[in-house]
C-alpha cells in the first residue's frame, strides 16, 4: 500500500542547509562547474521545452546543483551502503564520493557487524555504450560499476512499459530512477512504444525486484513524474511516498517492520531511532 506523507521529504531532509552543504563536500568543484558562473544553486533550473525530448542529443544535460547536492545528502545522512542506479551521468559521480565518504567514516563498523554483500558500490546501469565511455573518460571511479544492458519495450501487468536486461544482482538501500531515455528502447507493444516526443519514460525494472527489497530502502526519481505515478499504481509494499514539486523529485520510502535481526541492525546503524518512529506513526495513522 502506498501512503502519501508530505513529511517524508521533511524527515529526509532534517537539518540540511543546501549551501552550506554544497560548499563543505565541494559538489560543484565534483562536477567541474564553477560556481561564480552558476548562479543561485538554490533555484531549480530549467530546461528549454524540447531538449529532453531531443532524440538526437549527443551532450549531457548541464549540472543541477540543487538535486546532486541533495542525492550526496541522502547518501551521507542515510549511511546508504549500496545505491543501484538508472542512467549513467553526473549523479553517478556524486555517488562515487559520497560512498567513499561513508566508506572511510562507517566501513569497518559494515563489514563486521552487517551481511551487506555489495559494500560500498554503486551498480550504474546504461543501455548507451557512448555514454558509459562519456562518464569513464570524464573522471575517475573506484566505487561504480557499470553495467551496459539492452533496453527493451515489455508488459507489466499489461501495461506498456520498459525493461533492462540483464539487472545486476543486488540489494540496494539506495535506487535512483534516471533512466533510460525514451528514444533507445528496442520493440514496440502492439505498435506502442516510448520513441516518440510525446511519450515518456515508462521504466518497470523495480517493480519486477520489489519484493526483495529490505525495509528502509529509498527510491528517488529525477523528475519522471509519469513513472512516479506508474511505480505508485502498482508497487504492492507499505511504501511512504511525497512528490515535492518544488525541487522535482519523488521519494518512495519502504517503511515495513524489519524482516529480521540483520535488517534491524542495518536500520538502527542507518536510520536509527527516526526510522522506527515513522514506522510507529504510520501504524497510527
Amino acid at each position: 500500500m502506498i501512503r502519501e506523507d508530505a513529511r517524508l521529504s521533511r524527515d529526509l531532509f532534517d537539518g540540511f542547509d543546501l549551501e552550506e552543504y554544497l560548499v563543505s563536500h565541494g559538489i560543484h568543484s565534483l562536477v567541474g562547474v564553477e560556481l561564480s558562473e552558476y548562479g543561485d544553486p538554490t533555484r531549480k533550473k530549467v530546461k528549454a521545452p524540447n531538449e529532453s525530448v531531443d532524440p538526437y542529443l549527443e551532450e549531457p544535460f548541464f549540472a543541477e546543483l540543487d538535486d546532486l547536492t541533495r542525492l550526496h545528502w541522502l547518501v551521507t545522512s542515510r549511511n546508504v551502503v549500496t545505491v543501484l542506479e538508472f542512467g549513467v551521468g553526473k549523479s553517478t559521480v556524486i555517488f562515487d564520493h559520497a560512498l567513499r565518504v561513508n566508506r572511510a567514516l562507517h566501513g569497518d563498523f559494515v563489514s563486521s557487524n552487517l551481511r551487506k554483500g555489495n559494500p560500498y558500490e554503486c551498480h550504474s546501469i546504461d543501455n548507451s555504450a557512448a555514454w558509459i565511455l562519456n562518464a569513464q573518460e570524464l573522471h575517475e571511479f573506484s566505487r561504480v560499476t557499470f553495467h551496459q544492458c539492452d533496453l527493451r519495450m515489455g508488459e507489466f501487468n499489461g501495461r506498456g512499459c520498459t525493461f533492462y536486461d540483464p539487472l545486476p544482482n543486488l540489494s540496494p538501500d539506495l535506487i535512483y530512477l534516471d533512466g533510460p531515455d525514451q528514444f533507445s528502447v528496442d520493440g514496440t507493444v502492439r505498435g506502442i512504444t516510448t520513441n516518440h516526443p510525446d511519450r515518456m519514460p515508462m521504466a518497470a525494472d523495480i517493480l519486477v525486484f520489489e519484493h526483495f527489497l529490505t525495509p528502509g530502502t529509498l527510491i528517488v526519481t529525477d523528475g519522471r513524474t509519469a513513472n512516479a505515478r506508474f511505480l505508485r499504481a502498482n508497487l504492492q509494499r507499505d511504501w511512504v511516498y511525497h512528490h515535492d514539486a518544488s525541487a522535482d523529485q519523488h521519494y518512495f520510502e519502504l517503511l515495513e517492520v524489519p524482516l529480521g535481526v540483520y535488517n534491524k541492525r542495518h536500520l538502527d546503524f542507518a536510520l536509527g531511532p527516526a526510522y522506527f518512529e515513522r514506522l510507529e506513526a504510520l501504524q497510527r495513522d
